[in-house]
């Protein structure tokens, strides 16, 4: 596939409108965080279907911090404090550039379609990471849900520091 084909089909997928929401960047949610194969084994199969989004339910005590708003400014600013203690890389607007694009910056996001959905572990949240590579690069003091915002962030920036050096240098599919 030539990358100007690729180009306008990601492009198409974008405009893609679920389920009467347009979630610019959800559409474009086969750009997935992976892990390892032995990793994505473990998971059992699953039916795929087609990307699936809804609002994002309120569990608005679980997911903001102390000082932080529950929207997606107070996720990232949130993330990037833990990051910061960790010792995770990253800049708020390499971690927004990328949550918008995998998810429109829907926590609640779900690819049901792609590779990884078709074996049965689609990815999920803000940044569009699978199970698998949650467990791995979960970070201790945030959440064990894939779905958590500050959670997801975290997870996803640790694996991207582990494998591209830093959440900032992903541009594009990863």
């Amino acid at each position: 596939m030539t990358m100007h084909t690729r180009t306008r089909r990601i492009a198409r997928l974008r405009k893609l409108s679920v389920a009467g929401i347009a979630t610019a960047g959800a559409a474009a949610a086969a750009l997935t965080l992976t892990s390892t194969s032995a990793q994505a084994a473990e998971v059992t199969s699953a039916s795929a279907s087609l990307v699936t989004t809804s609002a994002y339910n309120g569990h608005a005590a679980h997911h903001a911090g102390r000082g932080y708003s529950n929207n997606l400014d107070g996720w990232i600013k949130q993330a990037l404090a833990i990051m910061k203690a960790k010792g995770i890389p990253g800049s708020y607007e390499g971690l927004h550039r990328n949550i918008m694009r995998e998810s429109g910056g829907n926590p609640n996001a779900q690819n049901n379609w792609d590779i990884n959905a078709r074996n049965g572990i689609p990815s999920k949240g803000l940044l569009q990471i699978i199970q698998p590579t949650f467990n791995a690069y979960h970070v201790a003091g945030t959440a064990h849900d894939i779905t958590n915002p500050v959670a997801n962030i975290t997870a996803a920036a640790n694996y991207a520091a582990h494998r591209y050096g830093s959440i900032d240098n992903v541009n594009s599919a990863y």
